[in-house]
């Protein structure tokens, strides 16, 4: 068995791990690498692999940099299935669209700029007809059913508590009579955090792949603390009438945001602001979270039977036309304005950056990680000007980290992960961390675990297994 690694290897995007048997192949994951322009142009036309050469997909989850390269391989002679869970489907369907739709607006924008600077202008990475064909060939599967993908070659998704339909996909494969198993981590969650079950105990593996986005650190604490830092931020928007604009990613982060909000209201700690949900996307992931009670923790399935819907308030309004979009612009604050992408590069948010960020009186609010070379890792970073759109932008605004709201587990809980496998695995291979993380993690389990092989590979190395 071999294992080669073509993405969010030493670093936090574009997850693509190839699975090679004899006579078969599988990719876990086929996501879209986010970063600098000349490098996410190379990286996600060029995969590092031939995809016609790939028998099928393992998706662990629909977030873009797990999800956002599928559309580009039916193109490239890829004919197999994409097998994930049904939330999943339902999800990736959406997102994908929606990538399309943003590419598209993003390259109109851009190109009419570089246009008039006399540049080559950039084109999209796939349309809305590529996402159709690669969502034909999606099969949506329940949380621990056994899959056979091939004739001895079985898999199985196991709940990673990450984002809605989000999984650890655990691959096994039987030869004259031996086996060997490899369970790919995906995105771990976090246990007791809102709406979703906490993520699963890991089956047993032979071979673990191992996230590290937060492997080098602690989250904050979801208590006191950070409820006061929200209610702070409420009442200094209200007190000089400007706005916060977080960047989040419409499935996940928007929905457990609101949820916060409207829990500190109904607490009496603030009075409502009007929040602006900027993404029809979010609209879109929020119908598909009614649909899937099935990935529910107990206290959410409560408060849906005894509240209806717990998303809805008077004060929270979805924005879907564009028009809408752009008067938000305009208006003057308090208001909270939550928009994706996450990490500013694409999407309705940077738009709202634009004409924000220039303001002191406003806040930019980082809730999740950010990838290197992102304008959002530019931010929290301090830089005092950052481009956006190409264009240098002095930032004036105030830059509030969020790290409690994570979605991802942090070090202590990937290596409660790790321990938690019985028998432990004989190879770890660290993956989905930039280099500081991963050798972060990979040298406190190594400490922890001598007896096992614990690898952290670099982009494009293969590794017998």
């Amino acid at each position: 068995m071999k294992l080669s690694f073509h993405g969010a290897a030493r670093s936090v995007t574009g997850s693509r791990h190839l699975l090679e048997v004899p006579g078969f192949r599988v990719l876990l994951d086929c996501g879209m690498f986010q970063g600098r322009r000349g490098e996410a142009i190379y990286r996600n036309r060029e995969l590092g692999f031939n995809p016609k050469s790939v028998g099928a997909v393992l998706l662990s989850h629909a977030h873009i940099d797990h999800s956002g390269a599928l559309p580009v391989l039916p193109g490239q002679g890829f004919a197999g299935k994409v097998y994930l869970t049904r939330a999943t489907a339902d999800l990736a369907g959406i997102m994908l669209e929606d990538s399309a739709r943003v590419q598209e607006n993003d390259c109109r924008y851009v190109n009419k700029k570089e246009r008039r600077r006399g540049r080559t202008c950039i084109r999209s990475f796939y349309d809305s007809d590529d996402v159709r064909k690669i969502v034909k060939r999606f099969q949506g599967e329940r949380y621990g059913d056994q899959i056979k993908i091939a004739p001895r070659l079985a898999a199985s998704f196991h709940d990673a508590g990450h984002i809605l339909g989000s999984a650890a996909v655990r691959v096994k494969y039987t030869a004259r009579g031996n086996s060997t198993t490899v369970l790919f981590s995906g995105d771990l969650g976090r246990s007791h955090m809102p709406i979703l079950r906490d993520p699963e105990p890991p089956p047993p593996c032979d071979v673990l792949i191992l996230e590290s986005t937060y492997g080098d650190r602690l989250h904050e604490q979801l208590g006191e603390e950070m409820k006061k830092k929200a209610q702070d931020l409420i009442q200094h928007a209200r007190t000089h009438k400007s706005k916060i604009i977080v960047p989040a990613f419409a499935v996940g982060r928007t929905q457990e945001l609101v949820m916060r909000i409207k829990e500190l209201v109904g607490e009496g700690r603030v009075d409502p602001i009007p929040i602006y949900i900027d993404s029809p996307l979010a609209n879109k992931a929020t119908g598909v979270f009614k649909r899937h009670p099935e990935c529910y923790d107990d206290e959410t399935s409560k408060t849906f039977s005894d509240a209806g819907d717990v998303f809805a308030s008077r004060y929270i309004r979805f924005v879907s036309s564009p028009e809408e979009s752009k008067r938000l612009n305009a208006m003057r604050g308090p208001c909270v304005i939550i928009s994706s992408s996450g990490m500013c590069e694409g999407g309705r948010i940077v738009h709202h950056l634009k004409h924000a960020i220039q303001d002191e009186a406003n806040v930019i609010v980082i809730v999740g990680f950010q990838a290197e070379h992102t304008l959002g890792r530019k931010l929290i970073e301090g830089w005092d000007v950052v481009p956006i759109f190409g264009v240098p932008t002095p930032r004036r605004a105030q830059v509030v980290r969020f790290n409690g709201l994570s979605a991802h587990a942090d070090r202590n809980d990937l290596l409660a992960y790790v321990r938690a496998i019985d028998p432990l695995p004989s190879t770890i291979f660290i993956v989905h961390g930039e280099e500081k993380q991963a050798l972060s993690l990979g040298a406190a389990i190594q400490a922890e675990h001598p007896r096992i092989n614990v690898s952290i590979p670099h982009h494009g190395s293969t590794h017998e297994v």
